[in-house]
């Protein structure tokens, strides 16, 4: 791969995005290339004047072209991605936690990389225990995998390294899914790591994403913040392997029901509980949840606190009708199943999905459940997933924490 023998020209006007500091250039910004770049290829970027913009990596076979990475007129060598991963990494262990001033939630599992929010677009590394888990989501970070293998060793000197680079986004960077052991040794099939003193398990390999939800750690510590009362009667939808019902079982010695369509991960959400010693607290229904909830609604059926935390509906701006549709169906039955004066703890992970969509969505929900509903927290990702504040895309987690009436 050379460094810096090509130029990407912008189309005279289409400067604005880059000067602000967004990290993607799609093929309609690009007027020429000057020097015949190969995939993958660092290069420079200029004003249609040629003036210097930044400096990024270059895919024709993506609908975003280049992925810059610095702002600056810097090489981008060894010295610079090194200096950036640890960067990204420190940022992380200077918040972390086990202090009790923190918010943060007491973990060792975390998110070290947050691709385009920590400045590094399409890496995404996540930490759980002694073993890290790679995804490489775009060309230019694929073929620097290795490289970037070799400087988290020096980092982190972690017992191995996983790759999960299994994700639909590789394909549109002409990328075929890779997973395996990259460094080191390899995963056990479940790392047992602690979260606010509670022991989970989580498969590296075959586990949603990168194996957990380490996005959700600091919602699930609200359990632990005094908000719900003991002995409620918990609905975990969309449990996975039923961390949420967990923390609530845990921490207010209540009944958690976890519901999911995986018989797999249902399986594991039990063998955690037992783990946990709360396994009399837990129960673990195999069903589709969008006919589990309303046979609920049917059979008049009531909880103190429900947990809606739906997979990824909308992909594109394309699917946002159809997702919506689905947000409020999911929210218009939850509202009815809620005890008068319990919670709704309500998500979206679809980026495609705004903050103020959503929640337009979910009032539209309550209008038509008939029920009243006060905000009593705005709910994000967790300090290990920043977001950076030239791209907002990277806020694709939102929810909401209501109290019903």
């Amino acid at each position: 791969m050379s460094q810096d023998t090509a130029v990407i020209v912008i189309q005279n006007g289409r400067e604005k995005p880059i000067i602000n500091k967004h990290p993607w250039i799609f093929s309609g910004a690009i007027a020429k290339t000057r020097g015949n770049p190969t995939p993958g290829d660092i290069v420079t970027v200029e004003s249609h004047s040629g003036q210097f913009l930044g400096r990024g990596y270059w895919n024709p076979k993506s609908q975003i072209q280049v992925r810059l990475l610095t702002w600056q007129n810097e090489p981008i060598d060894a010295g610079w991605w090194e200096r950036m991963i640890a960067r990204a990494i420190g940022a992380r262990q200077a918040a972390r936690v086990g202090s009790p001033t923190s918010s943060a939630p007491m973990l060792d599992m975390r998110r070290l990389i947050n691709a385009e929010s920590d400045f590094l677009p399409g890496l995404i590394v996540d930490q759980y225990g002694e073993w890290l888990v790679i995804q490489a989501l775009t060309l230019g970070i694929d073929q620097r995998k290795q490289e970037i293998v070799q400087i988290l060793v020096s980092l982190l000197k972690p017992r191995g390294i996983y790759e999960r680079s299994d994700v639909d986004v590789r394909g549109k960077e002409g990328l075929r899914a890779e997973t395996g052991v990259l460094w080191g040794e390899e995963p056990p099939p479940l790392i047992w790591t602690n979260e606010i003193g509670l022991a989970l398990a989580v498969d590296v390999r075959r586990g949603h994403k990168t194996g957990h939800y380490l996005d959700q750690a600091i919602n699930r510590a609200l359990f632990f913040d005094g908000i719900f009362k003991e002995e409620a009667r918990i609905l975990n939808l969309f449990s996975y392997t039923g961390s949420f019902g967990l923390f609530g079982a845990a921490a207010a010695n209540s009944r958690s029901i976890n519901v999911d369509s995986s018989f797999d991960s249902l399986e594991l959400a039990e063998q955690i509980f037992i783990h946990n010693h709360v396994g009399e607290h837990g129960e673990f229904i195999q069903a589709d949840i969008f006919e589990f909830i309303r046979d609920q609604v049917e059979e008049g059926e009531r909880y103190d606190v429900i947990i809606c935390d739906p997979p990824k509906f909308a992909h594109n701006a394309g699917q946002v009708d159809k997702a919506a549709r689905g947000y409020k169906d999911l929210n218009l039955h939850s509202f009815k199943l809620v005890q008068p004066g319990g919670y709704l703890m309500t998500f979206s992970c679809s980026g495609a999905i705004t903050r103020d969509l959503f929640q337009k969505i979910v009032f539209g929900a309550l209008a038509d459940s008939g029920r009243e509903a006060q905000i009593i927290r705005h709910l994000s990702a967790g300090d290990d997933h920043p977001v950076a504040l030239t791209f907002p895309e990277g806020e694709y987690l939102k929810g909401l924490l209501l109290r019903v009436y």
